[in-house]
């Protein structure tokens, strides 16, 4: 069955640059759409931890700026929508909607900068990686890189697998 949830069109990619204080990553953040696994929030945990991002919770996102130093993340849209902004205060706002599946590299500014009442997110962590929580304090600037370049790459795409597009485009 998870075979089948997933449309094989590319994620879209996109880029932030280090402000100083949210350090976002050489890596590109990845949004798919229209997954089919990410409108059921137990077929979204699934196919998450089918291809070993674990550690799956159920809530919103944040409505302040923050990125996580020490992981990298997988965000499943299964229910509501929202203007997400990735890559700090001055980074772009992007539209997300049930279906969509957000892959952040360790670093990446995010923020709820509003949702529907019935936002649910599916998030989960490479093998279950342990997370913190940074809110962009430039004086932590210099450990949070550090953090950041000790995080080792993830095995398997969290939609696709070992067959997945962020493993050529992480590389």
């Amino acid at each position: 069955m998870l075979g089948t949830t997933v449309r094989r069109m590319p994620p879209e990619t996109h880029s932030f640059s280090d402000d100083g204080s949210f350090p976002n990553s050489r890596l590109p953040v990845l949004v798919y759409h229209d997954v089919d696994a990410a409108h059921d929030p137990s077929q979204c945990e699934a196919l998450f931890a089918n291809h070993h991002w674990l550690g799956a919770w159920r809530n919103g996102i944040y409505s302040f700026h923050h990125f996580h130093s020490i992981t990298h993340e997988v965000l499943g849209i299964v229910a509501g929508s929202a203007k997400v902004m990735l890559g700090g205060p001055g980074g772009r706002g992007f539209d997300v909607r049930a279906g969509d599946v957000l892959v952040l590299p360790a670093g990446t500014g995010h923020c709820n900068a509003g949702s529907s009442d019935d936002l649910l997110v599916i998030g989960a962590y490479p093998n279950g990686m342990q997370w913190d929580l940074r809110r962009g304090n430039a004086s932590e600037h210099d450990d949070v890189l550090e953090n950041i370049r000790a995080v080792p790459l993830p095995a398997t795409d969290p939609v696709r697998g070992r067959d997945g597009p962020l493993l050529e485009l992480w590389q």
